[in-house]
């Protein structure tokens, strides 16, 4: 399975420096999403939930510490790594901008290799402190690809991938609270039928974000895939306004969830990345 490609958002007012770095990154590998203003950087931070942000301090509507600032008290993305880019020396203004959690600070004219590096190590940074989904508090990336990877050198044991889908068109309807008490409220679900029929010993993390995955046994796996299949089927209407579960749009693109099951014995993984491609392909 192809890795994903780290993403990268650009605030720059400057379109030459904009482009040039829009380049520049794209052949290094990345992801790479350019804007020239502050509210425009805020939109689409929130959009496309970035790796790291590129920001210039000096934009045409509002400066780039009023752009952190705003990102640092949303939850959704309070964590993302910023590298100040200006052309401010001052060393009160590099102090501003460390004080709102900047991750790093590079004056203008820059080198570029030296902007790459330190990029590179911002996000380094990050990916180490990235252990936990920021919504649910569940285990996320390292600590999952953790404990999958070690059913690859045993035979007793089942996996439960739980798949919310359409979350995307319940944020865009009723924004990004309500799709991430939506995502809450599954994972609550899917913890407490673990915590009631399950072993302390079984594992529930994020396969991807509206992914679940719960490692268990195969004497509870059956009890638990019913359990939580019901609590889902009863639960996902109530998260939608009443006016709006009569409409006839309301049932397109609705929220719905997929399940299925692997278990040891079915073949033989050479790898994680296979592992959590068969896993996925159970959803139906």
């Amino acid at each position: 399975m192809a890795e994903a490609k780290q993403k990268i958002l650009i605030v720059e007012d400057d379109l030459d420096v904009a482009d040039m770095l829009n380049a520049y990154f794209r052949a290094q590998g990345y992801e790479v999403f350019t804007v020239n203003y502050g509210e425009d950087g805020i939109r689409s931070c929130q959009a496309s939930q970035p790796d790291i942000i590129i920001l210039d301090i000096r934009l045409p509507d509002i400066d780039g510490y009023e752009v952190a600032r705003r990102l640092r008290d949303n939850r959704r993305t309070a964590d993302i790594p910023i590298i100040f880019l200006t052309e401010k020396r001052d060393r009160s203004e590099r102090l501003q901008g460390l004080e709102l959690g900047a991750d790093d600070y590079i004056t203008k004219p820059f080198d570029v290799q030296e902007l790459r590096l330190r990029l590179r190590n911002a996000l380094r940074r990050a990916d180490q402190d990235t252990l936990t989904n920021p919504v649910t508090g569940l285990p996320d990336g390292k600590l999952v690809n953790e404990r999958v990877s070690e059913c690859l050198d045993k035979l007793n044991w089942m996996m439960i991938i739980v798949s919310l889908e359409n979350l995307d068109f319940f944020r865009e309807s009723y924004g990004f609270v309500a799709s991430d008490d939506v995502l809450r409220a599954v994972s609550l679900m899917i913890h407490n039928a673990r915590k009631e029929i399950g072993s302390q010993d079984d594992f529930l993390g994020h396969l991807g974000p509206t992914d679940f995955v719960l490692i268990t046994g195969p004497e509870r796996a059956a009890n638990l895939q019913e359990r939580i299949r019901s609590r889902l089927q009863q639960s996902l209407d109530y998260f939608y306004p009443i006016k709006d579960r009569e409409q006839s749009s309301y049932r397109t693109k609705r929220l719905v969830f997929k399940m299925g099951i692997l278990q040891a014995g079915d073949k033989e993984y050479a790898s994680l990345d296979e592992l959590k491609l068969a896993l996925l392909r159970k959803k139906q």
